[in-house]
């Protein structure tokens, strides 16, 4: 695929990712969250299913399912620099609610959100686990350059 058809495939996925979206939120707001928890949902699931899930290939957000090892037990972890085992836990708390909007909505198979559940609960300590020693690793890292500095 050339770049023109990636950009075109990428832009009209993401034109099926505002309506999962727009779903997602709605399920939200008849939950009665706040705001400020609605906000960080979907903020979490943007990034994951339009960024992550586009960057190489333009993987529909059904697809994610079966790629939520790979994001959460590396990618987030060592290229987001956000991520601390807190917001390791409460981003794929995001992605487990949206792919259940995603099924309550027809959108998704029972089978696959099952899986999706599986892979979060079996790898989340792991996943903590391991982004808890990447900050050490970054925090020794930094105060290393400083005393050579």
């Amino acid at each position: 695929m050339n770049m023109q058809e990636y950009k075109k495939r990428c832009e009209e996925q993401r034109d099926r990712n505002k309506k999962l979206l727009a779903d997602f939120e709605s399920d939200l707001r008849e939950k009665g969250l706040t705001n400020k928890t609605i906000s960080r949902h979907l903020d979490n699931v943007d990034f994951y299913i339009n960024e992550y899930l586009l960057r190489e290939e333009p993987y529909p957000a059904e697809q994610g399912v079966t790629m939520i090892n790979s994001f959460l037990g590396y990618f987030f972890i060592y290229k987001c620099m956000w991520s601390t085992p807190s917001t390791t836990k409460t981003t794929a708390a995001s992605i487990k609610k949206f792919y259940k909007s995603m099924f309550d909505h027809g959108n998704l198979q029972q089978s696959d959100y099952d899986f999706l559940c599986s892979e979060i609960r079996e790898g989340m300590p792991d996943w903590q686990a391991e982004c808890a020693h990447s900050m050490t690793e970054k925090i020794h890292s930094i105060s290393f350059e400083r005393i050579i500095v």
